[in-house]
C-alpha cells in the first residue's frame, strides 16, 4: 500500500476512493480486529456512523473485516461520535469505530477508531495497525468467525448518559431553544436530551436523507439557525455538526458564539469554583489571542497544541487537565467525555444560563476577539506550496509587520486537501493587508 492512511482524525476521504472505499474498510476491519484479539477470550466492537449514504457500504465492509478475524459486531446505528467514545468503554469493547467524515460535505467519509477506554488510538496504536495492512492479515478459522447484530438502544443509552452531565435538580422550563443538528448523527439524540430536560425546542437539520448532511446548516452554516433565533424569538440556538462533536452557539439576538467564547466562559467558572484542573485551559494554536489575554485576567493559563483535537486530548491526559479544546467548536471535558461533545458543551453552556439567570447575550461574549481572518486554499497534495520561495519571503514580511501585535499561521489542513491561512491583528487594516499578500503569494505557488 505504501501511503500513510491514519491523518488527523482517523482515515478520511472521498466515498468510494481510496481510502474511503469498501475494499480497504474491509481490510482495515480485519487489521483492527486483529490488532486488538490478542488472546482467546470474547472479543467486541462497536460501530456507529453518521447518516451519509457512503456510511452502509462502509458499516458493512468493516463488519466483514472484524468478525473476519473473529470479533464479535455491534451495529449502534446512527450515534454521535463522543456516543462512540462513551459506549465502548461502558460496553467493554475491545474498540470502537466511528463512520463519519466530521464537519465535511456527504460526498465524503471517514472512520474513527476509539481504544477500549473510549479514547482515540495513540499514533502508536495506529502504527501498528498500518503495519498490519501492509503485511497481511490471517483470519480466524472457520469455528472462530464473530458474530454481528444490532443494539436497539444504542441511542438511549447516550440520551441517559447526557442527561446527568446537567446539573442535578436543575431543569431547562422556561427555555426556547432552536436546535441544529446538521441532519447529521444527533438528529434524534439531541432534541430528546433538551425536551426530557424540559425545554421546547424548535429543532432543525433533523431531516437527514444521506446526502443533505452539514449542507447549509449545522456548526459550519449557523446563519441558519441565526434566523430561526430571530424569527421564533428563542433564548438561544445550538448548531451541531454531522457527528456532534462541535458545537457553535447563537445568543437571542441572532450573535454567533465560536468554541474560543464558550471555552472561555466554562474556565472562568471551573476556575472561580475550583473544578478547573491545573487551573489551566488547553486550546490549540487557533484560538484567538483574546481568548488568551482573557484567561491571564482571570488567572487561568494556556497552553496551546498543534491543530486537531487529538493533539487537545493528549496534552490533557499527559498533564492532567479537564478542559479543552478547539476555536472551531470541539469543547473537550474528560469530567465528561473521552471527546470533543458538542451537545454536552452545550449543556454546560445552558447550565450557566439556568444558575445565573442570565441571557445568552451576556455569557457568550466574554471577551473582545482580536482581528481574525482565516482563509482556506485548494491544493493539489503532490504539491507543496508552502515551501517556495515567494510563500517564505511572503511570511516573512507578514511576521515583520505584525510584531507583537499579531500573529500568523499558515498549516495544510489534517484532513482536507486544503492551506489554511489565519492571521490576527489588533489593526484591521494591518490584518487585510498581510493576508492578502500571504493568500496572494499562496495562490501564485499553487
Amino acid at each position: 500500500m505504501g501511503q500513510k492512511l491514519f491523518g488527523t482524525d482517523g482515515v478520511r476521504g472521498r466515498a468510494n476512493t481510496w481510502p474511503m472505499t469498501a475494499d480497504m474498510a474491509l481490510r482495515l476491519g480485519a487489521a483492527a480486529g486483529r490488532y486488538f484479539r490478542r488472546d482467546q477470550h470474547e472479543h467486541r466492537v462497536v460501530i456507529g456512523k453518521d447518516t451519509r449514504l457512503s456510511g452502509y457500504m462502509i458499516e458493512y465492509a468493516l463488519t466483514a473485516g472484524f468478525t473476519s478475524t473473529g470479533v464479535n459486531v455491534l451495529l449502534l446505528g446512527p450515534v454521535p461520535t463522543p456516543a462512540i467514545g462513551y459506549l465502548t468503554h461502558s460496553m467493554r469493547a475491545d474498540v470502537g469505530v466511528m463512520i463519519s467524515a466530521s464537519h465535511n460535505p456527504a460526498s465524503d467519509n471517514g472512520i474513527k477508531l476509539f481504544g477500549p477506554d473510549g479514547f482515540k488510538l495513540s499514533d502508536e496504536a495506529e502504527a501498528g495497525i498500518e503495519e498490519l495492512l501492509n503485511t497481511g492479515v490471517t483470519p480466524a478459522a472457520p469455528e472462530n468467525i464473530g458474530r454481528a447484530k444490532r443494539i436497539e438502544d444504542a441511542r438511549g443509552r447516550y440520551v441517559e448518559y447526557a442527561k446527568t452531565t446537567f446539573p442535578q435538580r436543575k431543569r431547562l422550563d422556561g427555555l426556547r431553544i432552536v436546535l441544529d443538528c446538521a441532519n447529521g448523527a444527533a438528529y434524534r439524540t439531541a432534541p430528546e436530551v433538551l425536551w426530557e430536560l424540559g425545554a421546547e425546542v424548535i429543532a432543525i437539520g433533523v431531516d437527514p436523507n444521506g446526502r443533505n448532511i452539514n449542507l447549509d446548516c449545522g456548526s459550519t452554516h449557523p446563519e441558519t439557525a441565526a434566523r430561526k433565533v430571530v424569527e421564533t424569538r428563542a433564548d438561544i440556538g445550538i448548531c451541531l455538526d454531522g457527528d456532534a462533536d462541535r458545537v457553535v452557539l447563537i445568543d437571542e439576538t441572532g450573535r454567533i458564539a465560536d468554541g474560543d467564547q464558550i471555552m472561555g466562559l466554562i474556565a472562568g467558572r471551573w476556575a472561580k469554583d475550583g473544578r478547573l484542573a491545573g487551573n489551566t485551559l488547553v486550546a490549540t494554536v487557533m484560538s484567538n489571542l483574546g481568548l488568551e489575554r482573557y484567561l491571564e485576567g482571570q488567572g487561568v493559563g494556556l497552553k496551546r497544541t498543534a491543530v486537531g483535537d487529538r493533539y487537545v486530548v493528549e496534552t490533557m491526559r499527559a498533564d492532567g487537565h479537564n478542559l479543552g479544546g478547539e476555536q472551531s467548536g470541539h469543547i473537550v471535558m474528560t469530567d465528561y467525555a473521552t471527546t470533543g461533545d458538542g451537545l454536552i458543551g452545550a449543556l454546560q453552556f445552558l447550565a450557566c444560563m439556568v444558575e445565573t439567570g442570565e441571557k445568552a447575550s451576556a455569557l457568550a461574549r466574554v471577551f473582545q476577539p482580536v482581528p481574525q481572518k482565516l482563509i482556506n486554499l485548494r491544493y493539489s497534495a503532490n504539491t507543496a506550496p508552502l515551501e517556495t520561495d515567494v510563500v517564505q519571503t511572503a511570511i516573512a514580511k507578514a511576521e515583520k509587520d505584525l510584531g507583537r501585535d499579531g500573529r500568523l499561521l499558515i498549516r495544510k489542513s489534517g484532513t482536507e486537501p486544503l492551506i489554511r491561512v489565519m492571521a490576527e491583528a489588533i489593526d484591521p487594516a494591518v490584518l487585510d493587508r498581510v493576508i492578502n499578500d500571504v493568500v496572494s503569494a499562496v495562490k501564485t505557488a499553487i
